[in-house]
Formats: C-alpha cells, structure tokens, sequence
C-alpha cells in the first residue's frame, strides 16, 4: 500500500489542491487588480477625466485593503472560513462592477474602495485560514505559495491590462475580475469548512488608530488635487498631526498595530522606518510609470504595463538572491540596498523625464534604473522582516509579525498619496500633456531620493539590531 503524500504532492493533490487554489486565487485577485489599475488608469483617465485624481486609485484601494485585513480575523471567527472568503469576493466583485460602469472619476474611486475592502479580506484571509486547513508540516510552504502571487501578479495584471487598453476597453479589464472572483467563490464553498476549529477569540480591531492611519492617508491625498504649494502643504501637516495621534494612542492602547518598541528609538523603530521608506519609494514610482512611459516615451499601454513591472520583478529577484544570506552577507545586503536605490532613482530623475521616440537605447538605461530600486528592495527586505521578528518584544512576536504587511501596506498608500501631491505640483494636471508630465516625473523621483538617503541613516540599527536574548517584554522590563 503506498504511503500517503508529503511535502509539495500534500500540498497540491486531492482536496488539498483545490483549497490552494481557491486561497492563493484571492491573494492573487488582490495582486493582480493592482497591476491592472495601474497599466489602464492612463486610459481611464483620458476617457472620464480625473487626472488630478490619478493617484487616488492606488491610496483609496489600498487603505481599504488594510482597513479590511484588520477585520480579517474578527469576520473569520463570527462567518466561519467558508462565508468569509465568501464575502470578500463577493465584495470584491461588487467594487469591480462599478468600477467597470464608472462614469466619472468619483464613482471610479467609489468602486476602488469597495474593491480594496474586498481584496483586504481575500489578502489577509488565506494566511490566517493556512492552520486550519492544513497540517503544520504544510504550513511553510502554503505561505510560500501566496507570497509567491506577487511575481505571478507582475506577470499577468499588466498584460490583462495591457491588452484591454490597446483595445480600448479598459472596462473590461474590472469586467474580468468578476468571474475570476465568482470561480474562487465556487471553490471555497465546495472545499473550505463551514466552522473553525476550536482557537483563542480574536482580538478587538483597533479602530481609533485604523481611523488616524486612513486620516492622515487623506489628507495628503486632498492636498494633492491643487497645484498650490500651500494646500500641498496644509495637507502635509494635517496628515503629520494624525500621524503624531497615532503613534500615542497606539503606545497607549491595550489593543495595538504595532509593538510598543517601534515608537521608541532603537533598532525596531529604525526596521520599520527602513521597510516603510522602501516599500513607499516602490510604489511612488510604480504607480505613475506607465503613464510616463506612454507619455513621454511613446509606448503602447501594454509595454507601459511591463515595463513598469519590472521594477516589482527587481524585488521578487532581489529576495530570492538575498533570502538566503546570513551574518555579514545579510549585514551587507541591508546596507548595499539604499545605495544602490539611491542610483537607481536619480538614474530615474534624470532619465524619464526627457521626452523620446521610445528606441531602446533610450529605454534600455530607464529599466536598469528600475531594476536597481527594486532589486534594491529585495535584497534588504527579508532580512528586515526577519530581525523584526527576531527582537520583537517578548509577548508581543504575533503582533510584530502581522504588523509587517500594516507598515507595508500604510507605506504603499502614503507613497502613492505622495506622488499623486509631487506629480501634480511637476505640472501632471496644469499645464499637463508632455512639459507638464516631464515635470511630474522630475519632481517625482527627485524629490524621493529622500526615501533612501533616510535608510541610509538608519542602517546602523538595522544591520545590527542586537539578538532575541536582548529582547524586551512587552510591558518593557528586561
């Protein structure tokens, strides 16, 4: 009689299979619909308008998405592991719909946020139903594969994108992501429990700091719609205020987003700094470039899509060379990464810019630029996630671990609030067209080689952030 599989086959026969598929289908629904808006919002926008509006699409979505997540585990232990994963797709598809039937502007970002409540859901979901649906053995590997949706994500949600806007139907580009959700929908109803087993209650949601993080996302994003430098800046300091109640009503809480050390100097504040200025310098950048690209440099929607995905293919390179680097290489890595972003954005500064026929000898030096930011990013950031965990404080490793994708995900909105504020300030909507997106772009990568030069300052804490026997506990004695 042959013996049961283990390992991969466990994981990816019999019902086994399906539950993968159906979990790593959200995780990728959410990723892909990224890369989607993307490559058509410069389509969308010159079919309903809202330029001023550009990068609202990424920051609404996105402090949707965290807002969801935090509810993930609460929705998980009052719906069961079927009717969650239920609702977020159905969500999901719904914020899709009106997106898709978006006349204008406003009620294209209506759909963004209903689609980033939906995809909150089906991003955190899957890892907190991984120890329910399988053995421990498995555990590592299923984290292995829906972390692995991120690089499937750069390869297919431009080319969906893509290929819809040279059509000149970026609507049914959302249209697609309805019955992708509907067919996910079908395979979690037919093979995730209805109940969970048997766990610890889940803690409250932190709302009050929920509130200040998508405040303080807001008001950069509302100082970004004028070209004034003082609205711009009204809306800087509105949103650094929020953020200064946040950090003292999440030290004050007994229910937190993040560990008390990372509002206190020394190396947890410093990884978090590091990993949140890595994560916006990203996203600031991904999100304008394919309208820079089909701008100024005369590309097509769908190579737009790609090439600004390469700079996302970098990072998912870069972890995979740098993963598994221990001691001085890992010690190497965290400090190489903000020096060679820093190359890599003002190679950007200086490069995109300037208007072209598109030929390679002009795009060829623009994608290494790219390259080297995410590669940049890769590189440091397992290692960054890692000495998180290793010097969390003792009561408080969960929280830590789980704050990892917070700070990511609170950097990616805030970058992209940024960007739409730096764009606009360039020129993007007034004078707009060529000078007024080449000045965007100047304005947009120069202003963000800041995001590095601050890692740089803080790589002594985060190359040597001391060891777990260190640690602290969480009520702050040794």
């Amino acid at each position: 009689m042959s013996s049961p599989p283990t390992g991969w086959a466990a994981l990816l026969t019999g019902v086994n299979a399906v539950r993968t598929l159906a979990l790593v289908g959200g995780v990728a629904l959410h990723a892909i619909n990224l890369y989607i808006g993307t490559t058509i919002l410069p389509s969308v926008v010159r079919d309903i308008g809202g330029l001023e509006f550009y990068a609202w699409n990424t920051a609404l979505f996105v402090v949707a998405s965290i807002i969801s997540a935090a509810m993930a585990t609460q929705v998980l232990g009052k719906l069961g592991p079927r009717f969650a994963y239920v609702l977020g797709a159905a969500i999901f598809a719904l914020g899709s719909l009106a997106c898709a039937l978006a006349p204008s502007m406003s009620v294209m970002l209506a759909g963004r946020v209903v689609q980033g409540f939906g995809g909150g859901l089906l991003l955190a979901l899957p890892y907190a139903m991984i120890r329910l649906l399988y053995d421990e053995a498995l555990w590592s590997r299923a984290i292995g594969l829906l972390s692995g949706m991120w690089g499937v994500a750069t390869l297919v949600g431009p080319a969906i994108g893509g290929v819809f806007a040279q059509m000149d139907a970026w609507r049914m580009a959302f249209g697609a992501l309805i019955p992708a959700a509907a067919l996910f929908t079908l395979l979690a109803v037919s093979v995730i429990p209805r109940r969970n087993t048997p766990s610890s209650p889940a803690s409250p949601v932190p709302w009050l700091q929920l509130f200040l993080l998508a405040g303080a996302v807001f008001a950069v994003s509302a100082g970004s719609v004028s070209p004034q430098l003082a609205w711009n800046a009204g809306g800087v300091a509105v949103a650094i205020a929020l953020s200064v109640l946040l950090v003292i009503t999440d030290k004050r809480a007994s229910n937190r987003l993040l560990p008390k050390d990372a509002f206190r100097p020394g190396p947890l504040g410093a990884l978090y700094l590091a990993m949140a200025l890595l994560a916006m310098m990203v996203t600031s950048t991904e999100i304008f470039s394919p309208l820079f690209f089909q701008v100024l440099h005369a590309q097509t929607p769908l190579a737009s899509g790609y090439l600004a995905a390469i700079m996302s293919a970098g990072w998912t390179l870069g972890s995979l060379i740098s993963s598994s680097a221990t001691g001085g290489r890992a010690r190497l890595a965290i400090r190489i990464a903000p020096v060679l972003a820093l190359a890599g954005l003002v190679g950007m500064a200086v490069l995109m810019p300037s208007p072209s026929d598109g030929s390679w000898q002009v795009l060829a030096p623009i994608c290494i630029a790219m390259v080297a930011v995410g590669f940049a990013v890769g590189i440091a950031w397992p290692h960054l996630s890692t000495r998180v965990l290793q010097i969390a404080p003792q009561g408080e490793e969960d929280l830590a671990a789980s704050s990892i994708m917070t700070v990511e995900l609170f950097a990616t909105a805030m970058g992209a609030a940024l960007a739409g504020m730096l764009a606009n300030l360039g020129g993007l909507s007034s004078p707009g067209g060529v000078p007024g997106t080449a000045g965007a772009a100047q304005w947009l990568f120069a202003v963000f080689t800041l995001a590095p030069a601050l890692c740089l300052l803080t790589s002594r804490h985060t190359a040597n952030p001391g060891s777990p026997a260190t640690r602290q506990t969480a009520d702050g004695t040794a």
